[in-house]
């Protein structure tokens, strides 16, 4: 399936809210890192949240306004996956254990990423959008991560459970997703064109 952008995508209120989404990571990283008391650990929590709601926000405002596009598909996981890593990354700093997730997270991203390429390319089907498995996954992170951003005293024996949890979340995701890419082959293969998105 062809790549199909106008012009007038790039101004579209849910891919601008992309945009917005994408200039919070930067400002997420400077506030946090530089955090001299508790009240910039806040703030810098309510700016992920905020990020999370035009998040919310662009999803809505592109399906009820029909202004759905295939530039729209590309950043707005993009953005998700931006403030994702941004906070992971961060966290490393503070929470013991927090780069085994992240080697993970990378890992999960970069076999879905390849999976997903693969079908596309030679079954010629894509993802209509995201499933409520990835959408679960990144609501449980998002989660977990903002606690850890607003309270970096939290006892150390908490976080490693919190870990665990995302772990399972990722892991869940990544098998439906795998199982959904292999229903796509298999369909491909046996000629079942009914189907171009999943």
């Amino acid at each position: 399936m062809k790549f199909k952008f106008e012009l007038g995508d790039l101004i579209k209120i849910p891919n601008i809210l992309c945009y917005l989404r994408i200039l919070m990571v930067p400002l997420f990283l400077h506030i946090y890192f530089t955090a001299d008391e508790q009240n910039d650990f806040y703030i810098a929590t309510f700016v992920v949240m905020a990020s999370g709601l035009t998040d919310f926000l662009d999803g809505q405002l592109a399906r009820r306004l029909n202004m759905v596009t295939d530039l729209g598909r590309i950043i707005d996981p993009l953005a998700d996956k931006l403030m994702q890593f941004a906070m992971l990354a961060a966290l490393t700093v503070r929470v013991k254990y927090m780069y085994l997730l992240v080697i993970f997270l990378v890992v999960k991203e970069l076999l879905t990423s390849i999976l997903g390429f693969f079908v596309m390319r030679y079954a010629k089907r894509r993802l209509n959008g995201a499933k409520w498995y990835g959408k679960v996954c990144t609501a449980v992170l998002y989660v977990i991560m903002l606690a850890l951003v607003a309270f970096p005293g939290m006892e150390k024996g908490l976080q490693e459970i919190l870990l665990i949890v995302c772990a399972c979340g990722l892991a869940l995701a990544f098998v439906m997703y795998t199982r959904l890419y292999i229903i796509m082959l298999i369909d491909s293969k046996t000629g079942r064109n009914d189907k171009v998105l999943y």
